[in-house]
C-alpha cells in the first residue's frame, strides 16, 4: 500500500495536570512556529477563558508541527491535545478516532493515575503503537524507576493475550518544561542530557506508522470535530482516509440517519501551527477543516457522490451524572441576565448537543426545565458556566447519578477513586468513605509519609465529596476519580450533615442582623446583598434548617449608646465559586445562576410548603 512518509497523526494523552499542552508548547516553539521573541501565551493551545482560568484542558484541539529533522528531512505532525480529566473523556475518543498512534504522558513522580488508565484502555482498544515519555523528570521527589514499573504493571493489566507486542514500546525522558527530551535516563530530579526535543521526534517518526491508503480508492474523510467561524459558519474537521478532496468539489454528505446527501464544499483549510490557511486540495491521512455543509455534526462521513462508503459512526461511553437546567423562577430575575426565555435555553443546550458528543439532553414534566446528563460534575458544571457567562439566567439542580434498570435489578453508576494523603490523615479519610459506602480495594504505604488508597465508591457519593475532602485533609489529599461501571443499589446515604438558614423574606441584608446570625453557623452574605424568601443565607451549625430574617434593622432610640457608631464585627462570609455550590446543594435545595451571581436556594420557595413537603416525606418513611 502506498504511504505518505512525511506525516505523522498523533495524539498526546495523559492524567490531568502531567504536561500535555506544555509539551505541545516546546513543540510549536522549537520548529519555528513562533518568531523569536514573539508574545505568545503559555500552553498557547488552551485558547478559551474558562482554560485558561482553570489551568485545565476542556475541548480536544489540533495542530500541525512540521519539523526539520537532525538528518534534513521534513516531518509534518498533525498534533491532537487532548484534555486530562476524566469528565471530558468524550472528547479523548473522539481525538483517537484522527490518529494513528500516541504519546502517554507520565509524571516521573506521580505515576499512572485513574485517568491514565482510562485514556491507556481506549487506545490499546483502537490498538494504537504507544511512545511512553516519562515527564517532569527534574521534580524533586521523581522516582523515574518505580514509575516505569507501574506503567508496565498498568498495561499488563489492560493489554489482552493477543496484543502482548504493544509491550515493546519506547520510552523517553522528559522535562516539557524545559523543552528537553532524551532516550538516556537521567538521575531522579535531574535534567534529560538533550537540549532539544529532537529525540521525541525521531522517536515519532521511527514508531508511529505514517499514514496508508488505496491508490485510486474513492473519497472517505470521516467528521470527528466542529468548529465555527464567523465568515465562514460551521466547519467540521475531518480526517481524510482515502482518496483526495478539493476545494468547491461536491461530496456525498453520509448522514447520521443513513441517509445521503450531495453537497457542495465551499472552503477548504488545513493547520498550520495555530492557524487554519486555505488549500486547493487534500489528500489521504490529512486533518482537514470543511465548510459549506451548516447541519454537518459528529461522526458522519463525507464521500465520493458516485460511491458514497460511509465509515462507522463515533461510540463515546454512556453518561453516568444528571442534572437539571431551567429558566430562573426566583423574585430576582432578570436583573443581570438578558437571556431569559425557555426558549433560549433550549436553543443554546440543543447547540452543545451538536459539538459535545458525550452529553444528552431529555425532556421533564415542566416546558422549561430539561435534564442533562454528562460525564462528571465538572463538566454539567463547566457548561452552565459557559451560559453564565453568555448572559443566561439559570435554575440548576443538584447532581444526581443516573440511575438504570439491568436485568430488572435497581443499578447506579460506580467510581474507582484514587486517594494519595500523608498518613496522619489516613483515618479521617477512611471514616469519610465509610459513610459513602466506599469500598477498600487496595492500599499503598510508599514509606514517604503519604499512603495511596484505591476505592470502588457510588459516583453519587462522590457528589459533594470533593470539599470535605480537601477540609479533613487541611488541603494536602489529592483525589482522582474514574467510571467502573454499574452496580446493584447500596442504599441510602447521608452525604452532609449540616442544615442551612434560609431567609424568610424579600429585602437587603443588613449587617445587625447578620451579627446575630454569624454564631448560628457560617454565613454565605454579605451586608447590602439582596435576599429573598427561601434563600440560603448561610449554613447551619445543626442538622436542621432553620428560618431566620437577614434583613433585620437595629431600632433606633433616643438614647444614645457610646457604642453606637460602631461597626458589628462581623465575620467575612464564605464566598462560593458554582463548583463548591453545586456540592454543597442539599437534596431539596437547587441553584439560581445568574452572570452576577450564583445564589443557593430551596427548590419550593414558601416555608408552608417546605414544611408539607417533609411531612409528607416522613409519613412515606415511617409508612
Amino acid at each position: 500500500m502506498p504511504v505518505r512518509s512525511e506525516l505523522r497523526n498523533v495524539a498526546i494523552i495523559a492524567h490531568v495536570d502531567h504536561g500535555k499542552t506544555t509539551l505541545v508548547d516546546a513543540m510549536l516553539w522549537q520548529s519555528g512556529a513562533f518568531r523569536e521573541g514573539a508574545d505568545v501565551n503559555n500552553r498557547v493551545m488552551d485558547s478559551m477563558d474558562l482554560e485558561r482560568e482553570k489551568g485545565i484542558t476542556i475541548l480536544a484541539k489540533n495542530t500541525a508541527v512540521r519539523h526539520t529533522l537532525a538528518d534534513g528531512e521534513q516531518l509534518l505532525v498533525n498534533i491532537i491535545d487532548t484534555p486530562g480529566h476524566a469528565d471530558f473523556g468524550g472528547e479523548v475518543e473522539r481525538g483517537l478516532e484522527m490518529v494513528d498512534g500516541v504519546v502517554l504522558l507520565v509524571d516521573a513522580s506521580e505515576g499512572p493515575l485513574p485517568q491514565t488508565r482510562f485514556v491507556l484502555r481506549k487506545a490499546l482498544g483502537k490498538q494504537l503503537p504507544i511512545i511512553l515519555v516519562i515527564n517532569k523528570v527534574d521534580r524533586p521527589d521523581a522516582r523515574i524507576d518505580e514509575v516505569i514499573d507501574e506503567t508496565y504493571e498498568l498495561f499488563l493489566d489492560l493489554l489482552e493475550d493477543d496484543n502482548a507486542s504493544a509491550l515493546d514500546f519506547p520510552v523517553i525522558y522528559a522535562s516539557a518544561k524545559a523543552g528537553r527530551a532524551s532516550v538516556t535516563k537521567p538521575a531522579d530530579g535531574q535534567f534529560p542530557d538533550a537540549t532539544n526535543l529532537e529525540a521525541l521526534f525521531e522517536t515519532i517518526r521511527s514508531h508511529i506508522p505514517a499514514p496508508t491508503y488505496t491508490q485510486g480508492a474513492p473519497l472517505q474523510a470521516h467528521v470527528t470535530n466542529l468548529d465555527s467561524s464567523p465568515y465562514l459558519g460551521r466547519l467540521a474537521l475531518c480526517r481524510i482516509v482515502e482518496g483526495t478532496i478539493r476545494r468547491g468539489q461536491q461530496v456525498a454528505w453520509c448522514r447520521r440517519d443513513g441517509s445521503i446527501k450531495t453537497v457542495k464544499l465551499s472552503e477548504l483549510l488545513m493547520t498550520q501551527a495555530l492557524d487554519r490557511v486555505p488549500v486547493d486540495e487534500a489528500g489521504p491521512g490529512d486533518i482537514i477543516a470543511v465548510a459549506g455543509i451548516p447541519e454537518i455534526t459528529i461522526g458522519e462521513t463525507l464521500s465520493d457522490p458516485d460511491d458514497p462508503r460511509p465509515l462507522p459512526l463515533i461510540h463515546v461511553d454512556e453518561p453516568s451524572i444528571s442534572m437539571t437546567i431551567g429558566i430562573n423562577t426566583s423574585p430576582l430575575a432578570g436583573r443581570s441576565g438578558k437571556n431569559l426565555t425557555a426558549r433560549l435555553v433550549k436553543n443554546r443546550l440543543d447547540q452543545e448537543l451538536v459539538g459535545n458528543v458525550s452529553i444528552k439532553v431529555l425532556t421533564t414534566e415542566r416546558p422549561d426545565t430539561w435534564e442533562v446528563q454528562g460525564r462528571g460534575e465538572l463538566q454539567l458544571a463547566v457548561l452552565v458556566e459557559m451560559m453564565r457567562r453568555e448572559g443566561f439566567e439559570l435554575t440548576v439542580g443538584k447532581p444526581e447519578a443516573v440511575i438504570r434498570e439491568i436485568d430488572g435489578v435497581r443499578s447506579e453508576p460506580t467510581e474507582r477513586l484514587t486517594i494519595d494523603v500523608p498518613e496522619d490523615h489516613l483515618g479521617t479519610v477512611t471514616e469519610l468513605l465509610g459513610t459513602r459506602k466506599g469500598q477498600l480495594e487496595l492500599l499503598t504505604n510508599h514509606g514517604t509519609g503519604w499512603v495511596r488508597m484505591e476505592y470502588v465508591v457510588p459516583s453519587r457519593g462522590l457528589i459533594g465529596f470533593r470539599t470535605e475532602f480537601l477540609t479533613a485533609t487541611r488541603g494536602t489529599g489529592i483525589m482522582n476519580h474514574l467510571f467502573e461501571g454499574y452496580t446493584p443499589w447500596a442504599g441510602e446515604m447521608r452525604n452532609r450533615t449540616t442544615g442551612s438558614l434560609v431567609a424568610d423574606r424579600l429585602g437587603a441584608v443588613s449587617s445587625y442582623a447578620l451579627f446575630n446570625l454569624q454564631e448560628r453557623g457560617v454565613l454565605f452574605v454579605a451586608p447590602g446583598d439582596e435576599t429573598y424568601e427561601g434563600m440560603v443565607v448561610g449554613e447551619n451549625a445543626r442538622p436542621d434548617d432553620m428560618d431566620v430574617n437577614p434583613t433585620k434593622e437595629k431600632h433606633l432610640t433616643n438614647v444614645r449608646s457610646s457604642t453606637a457608631d460602631e461597626l458589628e464585627r462581623l465575620i467575612p462570609p464564605r464566598l462560593m465559586s458554582l463548583e463548591q455550590a453545586l456540592e454543597y446543594c442539599a437534596a431539596d435545595e437547587c441553584l439560581e445562576v445568574t452572570p452576577a451571581a450564583v445564589r443557593v436556594r430551596k427548590v419550593a420557595l414558601n416555608s408552608h410548603d417546605r414544611a408539607k413537603a417533609r411531612t409528607r416525606a416522613k409519613a412515606i418513611n415511617q409508612g
